[in-house]
């Protein structure tokens, strides 16, 4: 079998795909796309897309594709039934500090992820307000820590998906990637993806100058023009480190202020003025582009209702997040009215035995610092649950 992968080491989703490669001893040749060389190859061979990683398996060609379908390219079935006392739902900061909690306890613990061990936290480029790191902390860093000190507890994380979860009495029945799993105890720690803004053009130039993620996309664009949409904190935030790359950007704001912290508009005005210009009362109607690239976005002044077009080589959309619970829909879990996960003073949801913590919890504070204080809480809740179940 001839595999080849272009990626980079600053991309978490090319450590995931790494990490499975490596867990079954599949043989790879590892291409670096900071080499030149390494990019324009991989950009010839999957039609000029920038979008890592880009894997070559027997000559075919797949784009950062999800842990089902690298197995399934790779020939590779993981179907079995385990049986498990605590059964964690996602990889991210709240997840990995309940299990190096429930692990100290000697409670067996496995970490199911879908995605980037770590969560959104390992695709931030820096974080800067997570307590204790005096310099700040580059995401991918910490969730690195996380994962490494869970794991020494003796947590297990397994790469798949959680498609359903079923309430069978003393065992909750999760059906996965991976076959069907029963826990005593389950705790729910998706946390959030990126909203799209549904704009002709988004969905089509996707990866061919559309993005999401600035830590995982910037570097393509050394020295070109980018638009950054949002004006959130964390489009500030990622329009601020993405002039490491950019020679510059036009940040379209649909209101007229920021919502973005004052600390952030004030490190933007004072150091990043020169390289960003920010442009407020703007929509931004479409996304357009020439031989498959994006070359420009069309937005609307609503002050004067007049359309405006930046030229641009790429869009980094920054506009919010959403839940990660489409698999509990028709569950029976409670939900509210935008998705996220109701639960109790314990964190515990409407279904016994099934907690919830971190960003994907109604109610939560989208920090990291308070997603590791949820799983800490969490695993204490169902370290008391589980000594409360009949001895088995």
């Amino acid at each position: 079998m001839s595999v080849v992968l272009y990626g980079a080491d600053w991309c978490a989703d090319c450590r995931r795909l790494k990490f499975i490669l490596d867990k079954h001893t599949i043989a790879y040749e590892f291409k670096n796309i900071d080499d030149q060389a390494n990019k324009d190859e991989m950009l010839a061979l999957n039609n000029n897309e920038t979008i890592i990683p880009t894997v070559i398996i027997n000559g075919k060609v797949f784009k950062n594709p999800d842990n089902n379908e690298l197995l399934k390219a790779l020939s590779i079935k993981e179907a079995k039934i385990s049986t498990h006392n605590t059964i964690m739902i996602g990889a991210g900061p709240a997840a990995l500090a309940a299990a190096i909690y429930t692990t100290r306890e000697d409670i067996e613990t496995l970490l199911f992820e879908r995605a980037v061990v770590g969560g959104l936290a390992a695709i931030t480029d820096k974080i800067d307000n997570y307590p204790g790191f005096v310099d700040g902390i580059p995401g991918l860093t910490l969730a690195e820590d996380l994962r490494k000190q869970a794991e020494r507890f003796g947590a297990v994380i397994e790469l798949g998906e959680v498609t359903k979860l079923h309430d069978e009495g003393m065992y909750k029945r999760l059906e996965t990637t991976s076959g069907d799993m029963y826990a005593k105890a389950v705790l729910i720690a998706t946390g959030t993806d990126y909203k799209k803004i549904g704009v002709p053009g988004e969905k089509e130039y996707y990866a061919r100058g559309v993005h999401y993620c600035a830590t995982c996309d910037g570097a393509f664009y050394r020295d070109k023009r980018l638009v950054i949409v949002g004006g959130g904190n964390s489009a500030v935030q990622e329009s601020m480190f993405l002039t490491k790359f950019a020679s510059h950007i036009d940040l379209l704001v649909r209101g007229g202020a920021f919502r973005a912290s004052e600390i952030l508009q004030k490190e933007l005005e004072t150091k990043h003025s020169d390289k960003i210009t920010v442009h407020f009362n703007t929509s931004t109607d479409e996304i357009v582009g020439e031989n498959g690239q994006v070359t420009k976005v069309i937005g609307t002044d609503s002050t004067t209702g007049k359309k405006i077009e930046f030229p641009t080589d790429g869009v980094f959309v920054f506009v919010g997040l959403v839940p990660n619970t489409q698999f509990l829909q028709d569950n029976g879990i409670e939900l509210d009215q935008i998705g996220f996960i109701k639960t109790n003073d314990r964190l515990e949801t409407n279904m016994p035995g099934v907690f919830a913590a971190g960003d994907v919890r109604s109610g939560a504070t989208m920090q990291i610092a308070s997603a590791t204080g949820e799983g800490a809480t969490a695993a204490l809740h169902i370290r008391e649950y589980l000594s409360g179940l009949p001895k088995t």
